[in-house]
């Protein structure tokens, strides 16, 4: 993944960003010192492998997510990453905030968006939702890849059921360590990383593996 996020940030540059490394850890934003510090040091360490600026913008509330001063960060940033936690919880703080519309403007303006766990969750107009989960209404994402609803972790999660999948949504299950990834300028997925893709509903089905793509 390391030449991958290096690739991505190189397409941002060329297209005006700032050569930074940007992780919001709002998913996490209800969690202990100790795992906020585990996903501050996660980010941290990929920023050094990766050799770029790293910025972990501490957003764990609305309060922060409408901050101003953290929407300039975000705007410039080459690569913008949304780390794991409570995807309802991710949604709900960034959508409609200061913060929120800036990670849109800075992924429609060629910047580079990446999230894992709860951070790709929160992609599409629609959280997924286990089937028995409680609460009977849905939790609506960022709508930034409307079409998509992305349930991480698939490998291990397979067994369990999923609900509120809607007509013309396509729901794919990303295992770990996989990536699915659209670079600007190209309508074609590709599956990255070292796990496969499952395409669980919507034309085409199917289980894609490493270098790969699909159009929806």
């Amino acid at each position: 993944m390391q030449a991958l996020e290096t690739a991505l940030i190189d397409d941002a540059v060329a297209r005006g960003k700032h050569r930074t490394y940007v992780q919001i850890p709002t998913a996490a934003g209800r969690e202990s010192e100790k795992r906020l510090g585990y996903w501050r040091e996660l980010g941290a360490e990929q920023g050094r492998r990766i050799g770029v600026e790293t910025h972990f913008l501490p957003i764990y509330d609305r309060a922060a997510a409408d901050d101003p001063a953290l929407v300039q960060i975000v705007h410039d940033a080459g690569l913008v990453y949304l780390s794991g936690g409570d995807p309802n919880y991710l949604a709900d703080t960034l959508r409609d905030s200061a913060v929120g519309r800036a990670i849109e403007a800075h992924w429609r303006s060629g910047g580079a968006l990446a999230g894992c766990s709860a951070g790709a969750m929160v992609m599409g107009a629609l959280v997924p939702r286990f089937r028995l989960s409680s609460g009977s209404t849905a939790t609506e994402g960022l709508n930034l890849v409307p079409p998509l609803r992305v349930i991480p972790h698939f490998n291990r999660l397979f067994s369990f059921a999923f609900s509120g999948f809607a007509a013309g949504e396509v729901a794919v299950g990303i295992e770990d360590l996989t990536a699915l990834v659209r670079r600007s300028g190209d309508d074609a997925w590709r599956v990255e990383g070292r796990g496969a893709v499952h395409v669980l509903s919507g034309p085409p089905r199917a289980k894609l593996h490493v270098g790969e793509e699909i159009r929806f």
